[in-house]
């Protein structure tokens, strides 16, 4: 239990001191499961592009392991960019705003999208789902890179917005969830009137189907929202 405190303590402090991109280029899917990695001497510290050298060397100020190049496989460091879409392209599919992990990206389906560069965390996931390629990065930090071309400031607006995304998803699909539950529960109080069938051995298998779904859904809206 104490070693595990510890390590919580750990990478808490190691989050701290991660930039909050959540580019996901360290391998992980976003910075806290990162830092948690750190901590649990499951990744070295040379994984995050956005951090750059300085970054590394702050982690290995915390770990007290040796400071490292960063690793090529994982990117390289550079300067601070911010997504910018081209209007004129924009099919309004919504797929960018859904990938942006801190909401920078607005519009509606089948309308223009725009993004609000002060949110942009410049991380890249709104590139590769655009199925048109209207997103392109632009470099808005000149020569600088890593850390100097970043802040403390981006960084806690970035977590904050972050989060505020993650919970957003969560409700979300919790409110999926008791949709798809409430639609099984009308089909099984009167199971005839929504089928075409009227085989009783074959309503009675079409009931099991949706039982086990109704199972499903309820399982998942505990483990989304355990409280419910």
């Amino acid at each position: 239990m104490k070693d595990a405190l510890l390590k919580d303590g750990l990478a808490q402090r190691l989050l701290d001191d991660l930039p909050q991109t959540q580019c996901t280029r360290c391998g992980y899917p976003d910075c806290a499961a990162y830092a948690q990695a750190i901590a649990s001497g499951e990744a070295p510290i040379n994984r995050c592009p956005p951090g750059g050298a300085e970054g590394v060397a702050r982690l290995a100020a915390l770990t007290g392991l040796p400071v490292e190049p960063l690793d090529p496989e994982h990117g390289t460091e550079g300067p601070r960019s911010v997504a910018v879409i081209d209007e004129a392209w924009c099919i309004g599919c919504t797929l960018c705003i859904k990938a942006c992990p801190t909401d920078a990206i607005v519009g509606s389906n089948k309308l223009m999208h725009t993004v609000i560069e002060p949110y942009c965390t410049g991380c890249d996931l709104c590139i590769p789902v655009c199925p048109v390629d209207c997103i392109s990065m632009e470099n808005v930090s000149g020569s600088d890179t890593g850390w100097a071309a970043w802040s403390a400031t981006l960084a806690e607006q970035a977590r904050q917005r972050y989060a505020f995304h993650r919970q957003k998803a969560e409700r979300d699909a919790h409110e999926q969830a008791l949709r798809l539950e409430k639609k099984a529960e009308m089909k099984l109080a009167d199971l005839p009137a929504h089928s075409r069938h009227t085989d009783p051995q074959v309503l009675d298998k079409k009931r099991q189907v949706i039982e086990a779904a109704l199972a499903r859904a309820r399982s998942r809206s505990a483990a989304i929202n355990p409280k419910s």
